[in-house]
């Protein structure tokens, strides 16, 4: 009988030692497809990218890259693997976009009107409503969906003056699981009184905020000033303040978008020796702090944004709708300074990083019609603005060890892209030889079509239909 006992003990022991590996890799998915990320800046490298025409991405079951490269090269490695077959797509990391407002999402394409007047008629009345919680939940949801629908994994994002825009925000983000950056605005001054808070105020919503939030699952926090124009002196004292005490906190604010903003900003800080010079006697630039624009920085702006290790979001659509300006990415790069692509909702005429590269692409080809020397200014290649919109906006917000790229341990957000996603995507596909000509083909022609699947950490997410006004979704 003991000995009988023994031998099924032993049995049991060599089954489980057997099915033990085997099962481990079944609770990991790979991915099949064309797969492509990168791996350095394209204007500092010859080989920024790995591409594998048959390639497998593994995911575990934390939600984590575990392995990239050939197809039969990793499969080998995981012979038991469930194998998600998404052959003749192209499988990249999902998007990051370095700047949009999400309380802007319902005043996308409003006509007319430059950066300050555009404020005014549009933005302000429109943000007055995100005192209402159930109101900012609401637009939180189409805002995340659209999000999703286009393949963006990861945002740095502006809410309203209401700590209410922020949890509506965070909250909506969270069923997703999905990694975002927001902040309340602080914005004491030049402002309609229903949008105002006080230096007081906004550095204790703010704090509390922090708090709740900034590390709370895949959430983080960004101090947020609206722009020097609409905070005073001792209201960014006490942004510079929360940053101190917070130091591993994000700063977002805007710069250098439009000429007459920075001609006001000089008025209402005669000292300073221009606008980022107020943001930095503050002691607001630094690693993690991004700006949006800086359309019309000086050469001294891009050296001292280097120097603190800053960056810049470069949102096309925006600059082109308002008439801001041509930003200059050649300069960005000749100072080492620190670039995301940003789409910049509501200003911004697109969620889609497609048609977000598509402005890109224009702007840099329309600025050799201001330049005495029309031959030093470099078209935009493919390659870098997906750089841009993944590698590239991961390093503006330092987050390259988490997002924006395959990197082994990387949290596993990607999204499956469709090269033949229209006809005439299908059509003129038919003619690309590499991997560039098609990435270039998609950022001209492709849109939220060409989006077939994006998924956070590992789960495929659907975005289906409309309801109660918003889009409704679930996850598989």
């Amino acid at each position: 009988m003991k000995l009988s006992t023994c031998y099924k003990a032993l049995i049991t022991a060599a089954v489980l030692s057997f099915t033990a590996p085997a099962f481990a890799q079944y609770q990991t998915t790979a991915y099949r497809a064309s797969i492509l990320h990168f791996v350095a800046d394209p204007a500092v490298s010859q080989t920024p990218y790995e591409y594998y025409e048959d390639g497998v991405l593994v995911v575990g079951t934390d939600g984590k890259v575990k392995a990239v490269g050939p197809a039969n090269t990793v499969l080998n490695n995981y012979p038991y693997i469930q194998v998600v077959d998404y052959s003749g797509k192209i499988l990249m990391p999902g998007f990051i976009d370095s700047h949009v407002h999400y309380p802007q999402t319902e005043m996308i394409a409003s006509f007319g009107e430059q950066l300050l007047e555009w404020l005014n008629t549009y933005t302000f009345p429109t943000e007055q409503q995100f005192s209402n919680k159930t109101y900012a939940k609401g637009v939180a949801k189409t805002f995340i969906n659209e999000l999703v629908r286009n393949g963006t994994t990861t945002a740095l994002v502006f809410g309203t003056v209401s700590p209410n825009s922020v949890d509506a925000l965070f909250e909506e983000a969270q069923t997703r699981n999905m990694r975002l950056i927001a902040g309340k605005v602080m914005m004491d001054r030049n402002a309609p009184d229903y949008l105002l808070d006080t230096p007081a105020s906004s550095y204790t919503d703010s704090k509390a905020l922090i708090q709740k939030w900034h590390k709370n699952g895949r959430a983080l926090y960004a101090v947020t000033p609206r722009f020097a124009p609409t905070s005073t002196p001792e209201q960014l004292t006490k942004a510079g303040q929360l940053l101190q005490e917070f130091p591993d906190v994000y700063m977002h604010t805007h710069l250098s978008e439009n000429k007459g903003e920075i001609a006001w900003v000089q008025s209402l800080f005669p000292s300073s020796t221009g606008y980022l010079d107020v943001y930095n006697s503050f002691g607001l630039s630094r690693n993690r702090s991004v700006y949006a624009h800086g359309v019309h920085l000086r050469d001294d702006e891009f050296q001292s944004l280097a120097q603190t290790g800053s960056a810049i979001a470069f949102c096309p659509t925006s600059n082109m709708f308002l008439g801001s300006g041509l930003f200059n990415l050649q300069k960005a790069e000749q100072y080492g300074v620190k670039v995301g692509l940003g789409t910049d909702v509501g200003a911004g005429t697109s969620f889609n990083a497609f048609q977000t590269m598509n402005e890109a692409y224009k702007m840099t080809q329309l600025r050799k019609a201001f330049v005495d020397d029309p031959d030093t200014v470099n078209p935009l290649k493919a390659v870098k603005a997906y750089y841009l919109a993944t590698l590239g906006a991961a390093r503006a917000l330092s987050l390259e060890n988490q997002v924006g790229s395959f990197k082994i341990g990387n949290e596993a957000d990607f999204v499956v892209i469709n090269p033949n996603a229209t006809d005439l995507l299908k059509f003129r596909m038919q003619k690309t030889t590499t991997i560039e000509d098609k990435l270039f083909v998609l950022q001209m022609l492709g849109d939220d079509r060409a989006i077939q699947n994006t998924y956070v950490m590992g789960k495929k997410q659907t975005v289906n239909g409309y309801g109660s006004g918003y889009y409704q979704y679930t996850y598989n």
